[in-house]
């Protein structure tokens, strides 16, 4: 499985009781602290590019900040900006240290709010001010905002216009600052609204401050901003005055849970994050529903807001079959059903032939469809053996003995052994690499007499297959290799948060391109290019007229084809490739029906568009250009 730079990680808590009430109780006044810090750990797998934290302070006196920052690049960016704050700490003598008076008056990051955001690139921008979360300032505290989140919006050149038609200049054009830009105008004019009301119902100074403060709702500003997002988020924030709130698309694509309880709430991308952080079970952690907000007014209230009407359910898939830990209740079943889906076809590629074949995965995201696949081969086995125990009147102990011991034969074929290390830039060089980034258990099956059938997670790019995977394995000498992924074939580019838009990364849409070619049917391409180039200059997009490529083939086919291009040359085993169903997925995972990136069927227009123009992009600088 070759990584796929994807899906960020939120984590946000909202302390409701003072500081010292966590001093007394847990020993310490970083309760809160300690506690992102184990959910922003837990999610590592969500983001390793950066990470960040923004802390507030509540009832901070003028002259002293109030709204702290810390943000880091590269894999280890949790420890250091963990380590970066604890250091404001560790001069401090002891019994001030535990003091949470003191942590609350002078230390920075002794607040009752905090927020942290593990990144993944998907737009190929890097450094630390692209780094999560991003923070609009201002003198008075409630228009003071910090945002995170884990989204890719289809339309920000829209949300770009409608923010310039009304004055404003954006010094930078990416989702993050536009949304933060558009929702500090908004804010500003939540604000602005109720200063006038304050004002006329005769308050003055610091009366009109304290009064906007316990009367500003998030709510109002998300539902000025938020119908205007086409694409999948999840989107955090804090405001200086106290306001958090965290807000879910309307088709549910990207995750969010959350947790409340008297003294504490909490919201996460990844429901066993939370069950470990709080010591909860799954039923007490809710799931944040299809456009609807989690919002926490600054006296602590906790109000569930619906900001959108929701859409079509249309959760995305791939978190079940990859990007979220495996160790949720709920996607362990679900990819364990992944696996045992695959027995048939299984079977059918080795001839059922269980004696002669050696089962595996491919480390390490595969491990728990390898499970499930290994129950459905047992159950198959055990049919087996029961039928041939039933069919005979008698049986002598050598016979039975034989029957019985009939196995699935598994073993931990392949290791993932090291990462590729990006400073060797050169093709040859790097290429070498690549191929060592897996090793084999050498011995672990009969050369040229068995099968060997490794699962895989998904086949995006083929990339690791062909320079690492197939030929590592063919060392081991058998008579064929069958591949399987528990995902069905990748067709089509992701824009809701997956770092997959470009046509000609996908394997199966460059077997697809040269199954055309080879059958005459070239003329195909030309005129669903033609088609979609119609559509651009429409300015309506209705059709993906990507699916036209497919069209003509059967997923065995495409599957066929992917097998030539993907096979080393000096391969000395037959290699075949077999793919989880469409209908299988959706058996599998039934609550998250997601399927863009596999059927073309995206559940906004902005996905539409951009899959076009992505095929557009690729026919003009690619392929008209060959």
């Amino acid at each position: 499985m070759e990584e796929l730079k994807h899906e960020c990680g939120v984590a946000m808590i909202r302390l409701l009781k003072p500081l010292e009430y966590y001093q007394q109780k847990y020993g310490s006044w970083m309760y809160g602290l300690n506690k992102l810090y184990l959910l922003m750990e837990k999610q590592h797998n969500r983001g390793q590019e950066g990470a960040g934290l923004a802390c507030v302070k509540l009832e901070a006196s003028p002259g002293n900040e109030y709204m702290f920052r810390e943000r880091s690049v590269g894999t280890g960016a949790i420890t250091e900006i963990f380590s970066s704050v604890h250091r404001n700490f560790n001069d401090i003598p002891k019994e001030k240290r535990e003091d949470p008076n003191y942590a609350k008056t002078t230390l920075p990051f002794a607040g009752e709010l905090y927020m942290g955001h593990l990144r993944y690139s998907t737009t190929g921008r890097s450094g630390i001010s692209y780094v999560h979360p991003f923070m609009r300032r201002n003198n008075w505290r409630a228009k003071n905002i910090a945002l995170c989140g884990n989204f890719n919006l289809t339309n920000v050149h829209d949300i770009f216009d409608e923010i310039t038609a009304i004055g404003q200049h954006p010094r930078q054009f990416a989702d993050t600052f536009i949304i933060l830009e558009q929702m500090g105008h908004r804010l500003d004019r939540e604000v602005e609204r109720l200063y006038q009301i304050s004002e006329a119902e005769g308050h003055t100074g610091m009366e009109i401050t304290h009064d906007i403060e316990k009367n500003v709702n998030m709510g109002n500003v998300l539902k000025r901003c938020a119908p205007q997002w086409d694409g999948g988020y999840v989107i955090c924030g804090l405001t200086g005055s106290g306001e958090a709130f965290s807000v879910r698309d309307p088709w549910g694509i990207r995750p969010a849970f959350y947790y409340v309880d008297d003294e504490i709430a909490v919201i996460a991308s990844e429901r066993p994050v939370i069950q470990t952080a709080m010591n909860v079970e799954a039923s007490k952690v809710k799931e944040l529903e299809r456009g609807q907000a989690l919002v926490i007014r600054n006296n602590g209230e906790v109000q569930l807001q619906q900001i959108v009407e929701p859409k079509a359910l249309k959760a995305c898939s791939f978190e079940r079959i990859y990007f979220s830990r495996g160790s949720d209740v709920d996607i362990y079943k679900e990819r364990k059903h992944l696996g045992r889906n695959l027995v048939t076809p299984i079977l059918k590629a080795i001839d059922y032939d269980i004696q002669h074949t050696v089962f595996s995965f491919i480390p390490n995201t595969a491990e728990v469809a390898y499970f499930g696949m290994q129950e459905g081969l047992e159950d198959y086995l055990n049919e087996i053996k029961k039928e041939a125990i039933s069919n005979s009147s008698k049986l002598f102990s050598e016979e039975l003995e034989l029957i019985l011991s009939m196995r699935v034969r598994c073993e931990k074929v392949a290791i993932k052994d090291i990462k590729l290390r990006t400073f060797i830039a050169e093709g040859n060089s790097r290429n070498d690499l690549a191929a060592h980034v897996y090793d084999i258990t050498y011995g672990s099956l009969e050369p040229y007499r068995d099968n060997l059938v490794v699962i895989d997670d998904s086949i995006v790019r083929g990339t690791t297959l062909k320079q690492s995977i197939i030929s590592i394995l063919d060392r081991l000498n058998p008579k064929k290799i069958v591949i399987v992924s528990s995902s069905p074939q990748v067709r089509y580019p992701d824009y809701y948060g997956i770092d997959m838009s470009r046509m000609n990364e996908f394997i199966a849409f460059k077997a697809a391109v040269a199954l055309l070619h080879e059958r005459g049917m070239a003329h195909i391409i030309l005129e669903s290019y033609k088609k979609a180039k119609g559509q651009q200059q429409s300015g309506t997009y209705l059709v993906n007229y990507v699916k036209e490529i497919y069209a003509p083939f059967t997923d065995e086919e495409v599957s066929i084809k992917m097998v030539d291009l993907l096979t080393p040359k000096e391969t000395k085993a037959k290699v075949e490739i077999v793919y989880q169903t469409i209908e299988g997925l959706h058996a599998s995972c039934p609550n998250h029906p997601g399927d863009w990136y596999f059927t073309g069927d995206y559940p906004t227009p902005g996905g539409t568009r951009l899959v076009n123009e992505a095929f557009i992009h690729y026919m003009e600088e690619e392929y008209l250009v060959k």
